[in-house]
């Protein structure tokens, strides 16, 4: 099996190549998808779900994953440390919140980062994908056969994902070294600056 990953600007983006990905036959309950809800936009979204509704819990998270109506109809609430307040549905919303309880893993491997890096992703793209998730943007992560890798991450790029190396430099670029689970989470406001830093988003 191989991960794919794509960080999205916009969340309609990143549920497209949910839909995408489940009509390509990869199953749900192999999809995850986390998204940034510090203004509160999503609200709505998921609102028929048992999914988890709590800071860092993790009872529920993707409990309905992989039902009729696919992993969108699973998404719950949680808090990322770090990032702060998300949507989130899947294997990878579940690792997280489990890493944050301290049932999977502890002290720098755990959270959003040891979640993705231990599925495989590179920790310089976890890093970078974990900032992204923090100034707003959404993730969408894959456990895919080896085969359906190349695919997987076309879906992705076609849903108009974002380049990490490019984002990475544009972090740089504005001071940032790496993504630090210790600081205080992106407000509303400042999601809202973020999410209108970019040109050719579409929101």
């Amino acid at each position: 099996m191989k991960t794919v990953t794509g960080l999205f600007d916009d969340y309609s983006n990143a549920s497209t190549a949910v839909s995408a990905l489940e009509a390509r036959g990869i199953p749900s309950d192999d999809i995850s998808i986390v998204s940034n809800n510090a203004d509160d936009r999503y609200k709505d979204v998921g609102h028929d779900s048992n999914a988890a509704d709590g800071a860092g819990t993790g009872a529920g998270i993707g409990a309905v994953v992989g039902g009729a109506g696919g992993l969108l109809t699973g998404l719950g609430i949680m808090a990322i440390p770090g990032v702060g307040p998300v949507v989130a549905a899947g294997w990878l919303a579940a690792t997280a919140a489990g890493a944050i309880a301290g049932a999977v893993a502890g002290g720098a491997a755990g959270g959003l980062i040891g979640a993705l890096t231990n599925s495989g992703v590179p920790e310089d793209d976890a890093h970078v994908y974990a900032e992204g998730v923090r100034r707003g943007g959404t993730l969408v992560t894959a456990k895919v056969d080896d085969d359906l890798q190349f695919e997987a991450e076309a879906i992705l790029k076609r849903s108009n994902w974002i380049d990490p190396a490019e984002r990475r430099q544009a972090y740089t670029e504005q001071g940032w070294t790496k993504f630090d689970d210790t600081a205080e989470p992106y407000g509303p406001a400042e999601v809202e600056q973020e999410r209108n830093r970019y040109p050719g988003r579409t929101l």
